[in-house]
């Protein structure tokens, strides 16, 4: 039973509240007999232990033998200012080398079961549910078909090329990259860091727009979301590997086609990175001046890459993610060709009308007005520029007819016969290297733009993030295209 004591008058006592400094000193006493007297010794004793240690792994004394750091030697090699940029080249051709290579027979075979064999069936089976024509040529020609060279073309490179990247990701080599290009962002007067958001752009430029938060001074950091979009996203990759194996590497033999294709791409990649230090120079001091601002790169320890696991994520996160984005915008982009392909004014197409406003422009820059018209079709995702473009084709070919001309697809299971079908439509060289061009450069993908209006909160700037490169990927391929036709002349004569 708990007693209270009272005062005279008889009433409870109030008693004083406990001291909080006689509490702590009481636990205190409690724990030093708990942990014992030499606790202080043994702590001073580990710190000096641990601090030797360091001591050891940094100092070289005179008298003994420089000690082997496995970090520090690979280091002295892919950070060095002679062989750090030929490495990283080569690394990344490289990696565009197997992608190339590897994805020729999976693209075939999944061509030939897609669309081969899925869309006759899938004609027979709207016939036989007695679908009037209209849709089932929007749901197969149209929708499907998109859908269909989506997967066909664009898995097979990206299953390859996403797990390769995310391995030299996992073994800690792409900071070693950011590290290379720190110096060089400084001198054209961006911030380091936007080493980091371009790596993560070469993922997304959605993603990388969202990085540029690492950077702290406002001005910098509006520079590096303004040029992310020099960086080859998931969207371009597939573009770029599929013209450039395609009309680059077909100028030499086949046995080096492959190597001359990764060659390309790694060209346009390292454009890319040029642009981006040469827009950068540019807006920091014109519209943008201000002071640099400096920081610190912590090198991550090598690691060896988990490549069952890292295969497993890339394909998830990345692979498929991507493969269903392209898909989701894939569906509605094939019902648009359709339709405008189908619905005519005058006995003509729609896509024929804006194909034909459209060719003088694109001729002028060294493309034509089905590219044009596929980069407007697809300005919610890039994944989807070369099924566009070889639906539309397709259609022109078909004297403007989806439906007539979609039979054309069944046969293009094979690469030759891609660029058999794209070559009817015109297409030279000057055409593949202007497309490569202009696929690095043009304005960013609708979800880009939202992100960027998100991360700003300025229209103004959103609009200059989207029209800049636009206009310099017009101005670019424009000089391109007359500096060919006028080297074409001369040696013509």
């Amino acid at each position: 039973m708990t007693t209270y004591p009272l005062n005279g008058k008889g009433t409870l006592a109030r008693q004083p509240a406990p001291d909080p400094q006689e509490s702590v000193i009481q636990m205190a006493e409690s724990l030093r007999w708990q942990i014992g007297q030499e606790f202080h010794e043994r702590l001073m004793e580990d710190i000096y232990t641990n601090a030797a240690q360091l001591a050891d792994r940094a100092v070289t004394r005179p008298d003994e033998k420089p000690r082997f750091d496995l970090d520090r030697t690979i280091d002295r090699i892919v950070t060095s200012r002679v062989w750090g940029f030929p490495m990283m080249i080569a690394m990344l051709a490289v990696v565009f080398w197997l992608t190339i290579i590897g994805a020729n027979y999976p693209s075939q075979f999944l061509a030939s079961i897609l669309i081969d064999t899925m869309v006759p069936l899938l004609h027979q089976v709207a016939a036989a549910m007695g679908l009037p024509w209209w849709l089932s040529g929007l749901l197969i020609d149209g929708m499907y078909l998109a859908t269909a060279w989506v997967v066909s073309v664009m898995l097979p490179p990206m299953a390859i090329f996403f797990p390769l990247f995310t391995l030299l990701e996992d073994f800690g080599y792409l900071p070693r990259v950011a590290f290379n290009l720190d110096n060089v962002f400084k001198k054209s007067g961006a911030h380091g860091k936007q080493s980091l958001s371009m790596m993560m752009g070469f993922g997304c430029n959605a993603a990388g727009v969202i990085a540029t938060r690492v950077i702290d001074s406002p001005r910098e950091r509006l520079i590096a979301i303004i040029t992310n979009n020099f960086a080859l996203c998931n969207g371009r990759w597939p573009t770029q590997i599929l013209i450039a194996s395609l009309f680059v590497g077909a100028l030499v033999p086949v046995y080096i086609s492959g190597l001359v294709s990764a060659l390309a791409v790694v060209g346009i990649a390292v454009l890319g990175v040029l642009l981006t230090f040469a827009v950068s120079w540019s807006l920091s001091r014109t519209v943008l001046r201000g002071e640099l601002s400096t920081f610190s790169l912590e090198l991550p320890p090598y690691r060896p890459p988990r490549v069952l696991q890292t295969v497993y994520t890339s394909l998830i996160d990345r692979t498929l993610y991507v493969l269903w984005r392209a898909v989701v915008f894939a569906l509605p982009a094939g019902a648009v060709i359709w339709l405008i392909g189908n619905i005519t004014v005058g006995g003509v197409s729609i896509a024929e009308y804006l194909v034909n406003f459209l060719n003088p422009m694109g001729i002028l820059i060294g493309l034509n007005g089905v590219i044009l018209l596929a980069y407007v079709v697809a300005i919610p995702a890039n994944e989807i520029v070369i099924p566009t473009i070889l639906m539309l084709t397709v259609m022109m070919l078909g004297g403007g007819d989806v439906g007539a001309g979609a039979g054309v697809m069944f046969e293009l299971d094979e690469p030759l016969a891609v660029k058999g079908l794209l070559t009817a439509g015109g297409w030279t060289l000057l055409t593949a290297v202007n497309l490569m061009l202009f696929s690095l450069i043009h304005n960013p993908c609708s979800t880009t733009i939202y992100t960027i209006y998100k991360e700003t909160g300025s229209k103004k700037w959103t609009v200059v993030s989207a029209l800049l490169p636009l206009a310099l990927g017009f101005t670019v391929t424009f000089f391109v295209a007359q500096i060919w036709r006028l080297a074409a002349m001369w040696l013509g004569s």
